[in-house]
């Protein structure tokens, strides 16, 4: 795993490409602050896409059912897992952590007829 902080200049950019060429992903989003504690947002839901807004100062996190929206972002990280993109973690302006983690959708076979 590599954990490499992204400067504000990157996020567009980065996130944009994320969304274009990530492959069908889901993700979890879990909310970590002093004041809260740990709470899950979202659950392994299909991600949609991701994306930063400079004018608005807003990160967006499109997930089937939810837009999950980080005002004020501070720092953003990435973990690159083996092979992939594997999590981010938003850190915004109030200190919250906002950790969105990556997994493959589990692939079942089809059922039987």
């Amino acid at each position: 795993m590599t954990i490499h902080k992204l400067e504000k200049a990157e996020w567009r950019p980065f996130l944009d490409l994320v969304s274009k060429v990530l492959p069908a992903k889901q993700a979890e989003i879990e909310v970590a602050s002093l004041k809260l504690g740990d709470q899950v947002e979202a659950e392994w839901l299909p991600l949609l896409g991701l994306a930063y807004d400079p004018n608005d100062d807003i990160v967006e996190v499109a997930l089937d059912g939810l837009d999950h929206m980080i005002s004020r972002p501070r720092e953003l990280y990435i973990d690159n897992g083996i092979g992939s993109l594997s999590s981010l973690e938003i850190i915004d302006a109030d200190g919250v952590k906002q950790i969105v983690k990556l997994r493959d959708p589990l692939m079942l076979p089809p059922p039987r007829t």
